[in-house]
């Protein structure tokens, strides 16, 4: 693809909207090209900021999920309303008819609570595998994607002492496929962490390290594709981490295991 006929799909390429031919072409000319990949990772920001206002505007308040937690309360109490002396084992009709309606409210506030916590916990995964994705692109379109170029582990792991709160293990590469480029300081909701680039054929992998409890939330482990880019996440060691890539999900994970078992040791 030449530059225009990228500019004319950036739209479809940031919702995942492109056709696997146009898609490959696409991101073979953003590898290359850095004037492109910076508008790509302009547009992706942009529609992140949207996501995230979004969000914050309709995100149920904690005054709505008290007053639904309420009105549940109310209409169990309601349950155990004591039968009618006349006919005590079988409730009256207007007993029915003043129950059925509460009960009705309190099982759609149930609905209405479990598929707010589900959409929540929802976007604040995706806002968190779009940032962590520009932050991959940011990278890749910088004409200094790391700040320590080295592919000795013993070079790279110590030059982040002192910068970061928090220290990690690299896993012997050797024997593996894939080959560390170098790293830097990366920045991710207010945390300082290190960002981690590898090589594997002719794709880049990124692995983010932050320490957990610097995050607003968790998510647990989980595998994703965002932007036509394989992610994996995970905690361990009161750390986070993040692996982000074009290559296949199968590479993303193989170098997670690798991580995994580094920080074991």
């Amino acid at each position: 693809m030449t530059c225009d006929e990228v500019a004319a799909k950036l739209e479809l390429y940031a919702d995942s909207e492109l056709a696997a031919p146009e898609l490959a072409a696409a991101e073979s000319h953003l590898r290359s090209c850095a004037s492109c990949a910076a508008r790509a990772l302009a547009l992706m920001q942009t529609k992140r900021a949207i996501r995230v206002a979004a969000s914050a505007r309709f995100t149920p308040s904690p005054e709505f999920r008290r007053c639904m937690e309420q009105n549940i309360a109310s209409a169990a109490a309601s349950q155990h309303l004591a039968p009618s002396p006349s006919s005590p084992a079988f409730p009256s009709r207007a007993w029915f008819s003043f129950s059925l309606p509460r009960l009705a409210v309190a099982a759609v506030a149930v609905v209405l609570l479990v598929a707010a916590a589900l959409w929540v916990n929802h976007s604040a995964r995706e806002n968190q595998l779009t940032e962590i994705a520009d932050l991959h692109v940011a990278a890749l379109a910088s004409a200094n994607p790391v700040d320590v170029v080295s592919t000795d582990k013993h070079t790279v792991k110590p030059w982040f002492a002192g910068k970061l709160p928090f220290s990690f293990n690299l896993p012997e590469m050797q024997n593996s496929p894939f080959v560390l480029v170098g790293g830097r300081v990366a920045y991710f909701q207010h945390s300082s962490g290190a960002q981690l680039l590898f090589n594997l054929r002719k794709h880049q992998l990124s692995v983010f390290i932050f320490k957990e409890e610097g995050l607003p939330f968790s998510v647990g482990t989980f595998a994703a594709t965002r932007l036509s880019m394989h992610t994996e996440s995970w905690s361990q060691g009161g750390l986070r981490y993040f692996i982000v890539s074009d290559a296949p999900a199968a590479d993303v994970h193989a170098l997670g295991e690798l991580m995994r078992q580094a920080a074991r040791s």
